[in-house]
């Protein structure tokens, strides 16, 4: 039986093994690992990609979120204690990030359709303390509307981007996700649609001044060595992924159709009643498709059948940042969508190396699963 993982890094990075290997060797013949020529290049050619003014290269990505928040707090636009929308329905680190800082989580519920934060519903959340509303694009989707920027706006709120998971994609008006708040977080895990061989992360804004206290912030503090004026942190991207990173970026957009084809190629031939399809977005590139996630109430006996096939599944999310035992302060929280998708997401292969033959195969496989 043919076995289908859910990511093999191996295959995602073979398409670029040698020229990964050539600027690995380039990184190591210069004898400069740290702030050298590759981040220096790195930093401007993602500039150029995405159209944003400023690009900082950090060490992850939920460093990049963490130093935007400490950033705002240094420059007087957010203090210890004020709070910060968040969607319910993300990854850990989204929340990580604000109480790292002394800010408070305001969760908010998705929308049941888009897994994203409900735009329509963050009004009521906002209260005298809420200062900025921290969007988070989903499984690759972007998460913009017209409700969202003025809701911001009536407010006076920041908008800050958690854009690990989107690299590559486009809001509704054309502009790229990463550009669209007051600034962004991305994380380049080596899993991610534009992945790293390791850790590594980058803040992007238009903002000067937020991106000059944000690098300095992310070399302990300071611009001059051994002079600091704000207490930060050791978090820099490093020579060697930077490096790594300009090789695959040349490749994002491809692989991001790819992965929409792919995306579009099982929406079309998966027929079960038990199985709730992820919705296609009304416009091209507004999803790239980190995660293809489908639910089903019966999702232990689907993914065990699954694996039972040699098809492997995950789940992304499990456990809802409210209800983790970090957060015991919220797990009293009623957030019944979220909890609801928690116990039902599914996510199936779709990685670009994928073949129409291997996803024809899965989809006919999800079509014969059956319950007692």
């Amino acid at each position: 039986m043919k076995q289908y993982d859910l990511l093999s890094l191996q295959r995602l990075n073979a398409p670029y093994a040698q020229q990964l290997k050539e600027a690995a060797a380039r990184v190591i013949d210069s004898g400069w690992y740290l702030r050298g020529a590759e981040t220096e290049a790195f930093e401007q050619e993602m500039a150029s990609y995405l159209g944003v003014e400023y690009v900082v290269g950090v060490a992850n990505g939920l460093d990049a979120l963490r130093l935007i928040l400490m950033a705002y707090i240094e420059l007087g636009r957010l203090q210890p204690g004020d709070e910060v929308i968040v969607p319910a329905n993300t990854f850990i680190a989204s929340v990580l990030a604000i109480t790292d800082c002394g800010l408070i989580p305001r969760f908010v519920e998705p929308s049941a359709t888009t897994h994203n934060i409900d735009t329509t519903i963050i009004e009521q959340a906002i209260t005298p303390r809420t200062r900025a509303i921290m969007v988070v694009h989903l499984y690759g989707r972007a998460c913009w509307d017209d409700v969202l920027t003025k809701t911001a706006h009536r407010h006076n709120l920041l908008i800050v981007e958690d854009n690990a998971q989107a690299l590559g994609a486009y809001a509704d008006n054309g502009q790229h996700t990463g550009t669209l708040g007051d600034a962004a977080g991305t994380s380049f895990y080596p899993g991610k649609n534009l992945g790293a061989l390791g850790d590594a992360g980058m803040v992007t804004t238009h903002d000067k001044e937020l991106a000059q206290m944000v690098r300095a912030l992310g070399n302990y503090g300071g611009n001059r060595r051994y002079v600091y004026e704000h207490k930060g942190l050791n978090s820099r991207i490093d020579e060697m992924q930077a490096a790594m990173l300009r090789v695959k970026l040349r490749y994002i957009d491809n692989e991001n159709a790819r992965r929409s084809e792919l995306a579009h190629l099982y929406n079309s031939l998966i027929d079960n009643k038990h199985i709730t399809l992820p919705q296609l977005p009304t416009k091209p590139n507004t999803h790239v498709w980190h995660q293809y996630v489908v639910r089903t109430p019966y999702r232990d006996a689907f993914m065990q059948y699954m694996h039972e096939n040699g098809i492997a599944t995950g789940i992304h999310y499990p456990i809802p940042p409210h209800k983790q035992e970090a957060y015991k302060a919220y797990n009293s929280l009623s957030l019944p969508v979220t909890e609801h998708l928690a116990h039902e997401v599914v996510s199936l292969p779709i990685a670009p190396y994928f073949s129409e033959q291997d996803i024809e195969y899965i989809a006919q496989v999800i079509n014969g699963f059956e319950t007692e």
